[in-house]
């Protein structure tokens, strides 16, 4: 049996830039999403195969659980030892919850596929859960250090 892969271990600077495109999402995710009482999920493979998962409410709310999520996508963000993540956004509404979800491509947030993003929400069956209204998520635009304006 093959052994797990070795995690790459990023550098500094690259931890670091992550770092800085992690809370400019996050800024963005928030301003996207508007009022309401938001939740964050977040799920990432690493290149050794294993699982990660990062879950945080929007409100005035555990710090310590949005530290975690924040830290998981800094990494998810960064991309050497991730091979994959989504970020899904699940907000309170009447009659059923709404909820969006991004992609983590090329160091950013990129909208799902609403096909993607009704299989990642949809519950497994026999367990109780609550059905979630799909909507597309908004892009969110990254001012690019290099240039003057916002990128996709």
């Amino acid at each position: 049996m093959p052994a797990r892969p070795e995690l790459a271990h990023p550098g500094d600077e690259a931890i670091a830039a992550a770092m800085s495109r992690t809370l400019t999402a996050l800024s963005a995710v928030v301003q996207a999403l508007g009022d309401g009482e938001h939740t964050l999920n977040l799920v990432a493979e690493r290149t050794d195969d294993a699982f990660v998962t990062g879950r945080t409410d929007l409100s005035v709310g555990d710090e310590d659980e949005f530290c975690a999520l924040r830290m998981l996508l800094v990494f998810a963000l960064e991309g050497s030892t991730i091979r994959s993540a989504v970020l899904i956004a699940t907000t309170a509404a009447e009659p059923h919850p709404r909820a969006c979800g991004w992609s983590v491509r090329d160091g950013w947030l990129h909208p799902m596929d609403s096909h993607d993003l009704q299989a990642a929400v949809i519950p497994c069956p026999d367990v109780l859960a609550v059905e979630r209204e799909v909507y597309d998520a908004p892009v969110l635009l990254l001012l690019d250090a290099d240039e003057e304006g916002p990128r996709a």
